[in-house]
């Protein structure tokens, strides 16, 4: 794969979550009592307290008998609305799209990779813009047509009306997401060749380290000049390793690892032939190397490698075989070290951390599916909370198009956002680029020594705590991302995509809930 799945750890996250929300609550806090006491004087704190009473009050007397009422009514009123129309939408989509996504003489895991990216990319967008509308403009409309006048003024609390508009596009959104998503998967059988299998690989990946040429350990290995640098190089016929190190959970019979490396030939090299590379399985405890048969690297296709658990091995001082098991005498502490080494000599091999990993049974093509639907669904979910709360205290184009930013700066500029934040992106602040810009300054010279610059860059640097702040409220819709899983064949992992997918969910869900009900509770609802 071209990316690296990261494993999420919910400790951190919750200790992380628990200090923006109690400085977001703090500051609101502290901002809410300065404003009260400038226009009220010593009552606004007491104003401040009786509010915060009245909102316990009514979140520990909700009725979820009422919010169950009020979900299906906003659900009645998005099919009056016409949301489901998006099916039409979808239908038309479908009914051409193989025309155009095929294509004569592609390879078939190709064909099934665009199958897979078009129909979950499809269901995506279209969920996504129909939720955001129905989300961000549901009050709104009903404030403007008087509507929600008949539910104020019932004993409804304004906490349960936000928290029935959120089930209700919720509860719309699910259907949408279902319906086109298994249409999608119905189409792309359709779709594939019945002697083509659809299957998802479960992957168990290590850690990756390098040895030098000089077999020194180093964290990356070499750069052979390509600008992105996902994968480090190796050189032939030297000490020059990469080094992977698999936690061994169960034992097996076999044990398979496949690779997909990448080639970087300084020369021709021998004609009708890749590079040639070789694994060695070692444990680093007793010395013991066992060396695998040496196969020829296939670019842009995956080796597959099968280790039975009875191995030979030929002891270097005394030359006698030996038979081995794998897991009794190369699985040291539960980890297994590979080390792969290029044999070519003045050739370059290219590897990443997930470009080798042990393979576990596969799964069947339903199950990666339906975890990548999931990841859709629970998209909108966060989009609906967002739009309703956003629709609580403006009207509906602002708060389309503020959650509309939020969708675009957390799943488009979101890696350019934490590059300025941790200062790794060149160029430095707003002020320090309009600088270079016009002075033609290259981005890698440091600016001049001199006052005027130490005060642009403190300039700079409040800007950068401003997109701090928006770093943290604006959600990260990267893990999110499950269709690249599919659509390369693999499972969608717990660990690394809907762990952090449903810990980024409910991490909304309080604040959301929170920010509507007071934002619900002050408006002004006469105000059109």
């Amino acid at each position: 794969m071209t990316f690296d799945p990261v494993p999420f750890e919910f400790g951190p996250a919750i200790l992380h979550w628990a200090a923006a929300f109690g400085s977001f609550v703090l500051v609101a806090l502290l901002v809410v009592l300065g404003v009260c006491t400038a226009l009220f004087g010593l009552s606004g704190p007491r104003l401040v307290g009786q509010a915060l009473l009245r909102g316990a009050n009514d979140f520990l007397r909700l009725s979820p008998r009422r919010v169950f009422a009020l979900a299906q009514l906003t659900f009645r009123e998005a099919i009056r609305r016409k949301a489901l129309l998006v099916f039409a939408v979808f239908a038309a989509l479908f009914m051409f799209a193989g025309w155009f996504l095929s294509e004569a003489g592609e390879r078939t895991e190709d064909q099934v990779k665009v199958y897979v990216s078009f129909v979950l990319t499809t269901v995506s967008w279209l969920s996504f813009a129909v939720i955001l509308l129905l989300s961000c403009w549901g009050l709104p409309e009903d404030i403007r047509l008087r509507s929600l006048h008949t539910v104020v003024t019932k004993p409804a609390r304004r906490n349960e009306i936000v928290i029935g508009r959120m089930l209700g596009f919720i509860g719309i959104g699910t259907l949408i997401v279902a319906v086109m998503g298994l249409i999608g998967y119905v189409w792309i059988q359709r779709q594939v060749p019945p002697d083509v299998p659809l299957f998802c690989r479960v992957p168990v990946y290590g850690t990756l380290t390098f040895l030098d040429r000089e077999g020194r350990p180093a964290e990356r290995g070499i750069n052979t000049g390509d600008i992105w640098e996902f994968r480090s190089y190796i050189e032939g016929a030297t000490k020059a390793r990469a080094i992977w190190r698999f936690p061994i959970t169960r034992e097996s019979d076999e044990l398979i690892l496949e690779s997909r490396f990448e080639a970087f030939r300084t020369h021709k090299g021998k004609i009708g032939q890749t590079l040639q590379c070789k694994f060695e399985l070692v444990n680093p405890e007793t010395g013991v190397l066992v060396e695998l048969p040496t196969f020829q690297v296939r670019e842009f296709h995956t080796n597959l490698h099968r280790i039975p658990r009875k191995l030979t091995y030929t002891d270097p001082k005394t030359r006698q075989v030996r038979k081995l098991d794998l897991y009794d005498d190369l699985v040291h502490q539960g980890t297994l070290e590979v080390r792969a080494r290029c044999l070519d000599v003045g050739q370059f091999i290219g590897m990443a951390r997930p470009d080798l990993f042990i393979r576990l049974p596969n799964r069947s093509f339903a199950v990666g599916f339906s975890k990548a639907v999931l990841g859709v669904w629970l998209v909108t979910v966060l989009i609906v909370l967002l739009g309703v709360t956003a629709s609580c205290f403006v009207k509906g184009p602002v708060a389309t198009l503020l959650t509309f930013t939020f969708l675009l700066v957390g799943q488009g500029f979101r890696d350019l956002l934490d590059r300025i934040v941790a200062h790794e992106q060149l160029g430095g602040g707003p002020l320090e680029s309009i600088y270079r810009l016009v002075t033609h300054l290259n981005e890698q010279v440091p600016l001049p020594e001199g006052p005027q610059y130490r005060v642009m860059q403190a300039i700079d640097s409040v800007f950068n705590n401003c997109l701090w702040l928006v770093q943290h409220v604006v959600p990260d819709f990267r893990p999110f991302r499950m269709s690249p899983y599919v659509a390369n064949g693999f499972d969608v992992p717990w660990s690394a995509a809907l762990a952090p997918s449903l810990a980024i969910v409910l991490a909304y869900v309080v604040p959301c809930l929170l920010i509507g009900y007071f934002a619900l509770t002050y408006r002004e609802l006469e105000a059109k």
